[in-house]
């Protein structure tokens, strides 16, 4: 190193309200370390200590998130890099739903999570970031205007159900199907209010919801009426729409409009070619109501 170079930056970690940099940072996480049952018992002794800890992120969050007004969870994949069709949807879709009056919350990391933030923040909207402490070096992105970073993943989870009215899950891998199957579990069984669950692409998730419809619901392992809870967009106009429609009936989706129907599975797709995008601009275009007695409203759920 020369003496006008800069100096390599150090790793840094944070980790609820402190930092960590280099030899500091410890090798495993918070919730490593409370999940972990290898080693000596002496963990018996701190667990203790950790429910404090654990009831301090609830109490930050709470006081933090309460008076927030009608928000909007998007989740997506950290890997989407900026200027990429993606990360720009994602960016037009929070800044609809912020344009619309909701707060959106996200992740608070790069990738769709910042894209959302950078739409919200576009528009005078409030952008909110749930960050988690993680293994790899990451930071709450420079568009939010309301963060929070948490040591475990079940504190910030319970944060982005409690305050949210919806959930937009745009392409994503483990983590985003994570929320995704989450907040489909909860509403399925009673666990929270039922709201809109919408993803976003129909081309990402075709193959998934087939395997629900064709796999899943085929073999009973979820009633007929369970596909509802899903919605598909492919527009910011049309993610906006089913979000207000949903708040404006009061409960989500009634009469039900099962737009999980509406998409070919694989096979059907390559035989009729892809699913065409409306124009931009163009009004939303409601997707055909499945009234076939073998359709979901003919075996309503017990």
């Amino acid at each position: 190193m020369t003496m006008n170079s800069e100096p390599e930056p150090r790793r840094m970690r944070r980790q609820g309200p402190a930092v960590l940099r280099g030899r500091a940072i410890p090798k495993t996480t918070t919730d490593q370390r409370l999940l972990d049952r290898r080693g000596p018992s002496d963990w018996v002794h701190t667990d203790p200590w950790r429910v404090l800890r654990i009831q301090a992120e609830f109490v930050e969050g709470f006081g933090l998130l309460s008076e927030l007004g009608m928000a909007v969870s998007i989740f997506g994949s950290a890997r989407v890099e900026q200027g990429t069709e993606e990360f720009e949807l994602a960016e037009r879709i929070a800044g609809a739903l912020a344009a619309a009056g909701y707060a959106v919350i996200t992740g608070g990391g790069p990738g769709i999570m910042e894209a959302a933030n950078r739409g919200a923040a576009s528009v005078g909207g409030v952008s909110v970031g749930l960050g988690i402490e993680l293994p790899m070096e990451q930071r709450l992105n420079d568009f939010v205007d309301i963060g929070l970073e948490f040591r475990y993943f079940f504190v910030r989870k319970t944060m982005f159900v409690k305050y949210s009215q919806a959930f937009v899950v745009l392409p994503g891998g483990y983590g985003t199907l994570d929320e995704l199957f989450e907040a489909l579990t909860l509403v399925q069984t009673g666990k929270i209010t039922r709201f809109p669950i919408v993803l976003v692409n129909s081309a990402y998730w075709r193959g998934l919801v087939g395997w629900i419809r064709e796999r899943v619901a085929a073999d009973g392992k979820i009633s007929p009426d369970d596909l509802d809870l899903l919605r598909v967009a492919d527009e910011p106009a049309d993610v906006v729409r089913i979000v207000q429609e949903a708040h404006r009936n009061g409960e989500a989706f009634s009469p039900r409009v099962p737009l999980v129907e509406s998409i070919p599975l694989p096979q059907q797709a390559a035989a009729g070619g892809p699913p065409q995008r409306a124009p931009a601009g163009a009004p939303p275009q409601e997707a055909p109501v499945d009234t076939s007695p073998a359709g979901p409203s003919a075996n309503p759920a017990p």
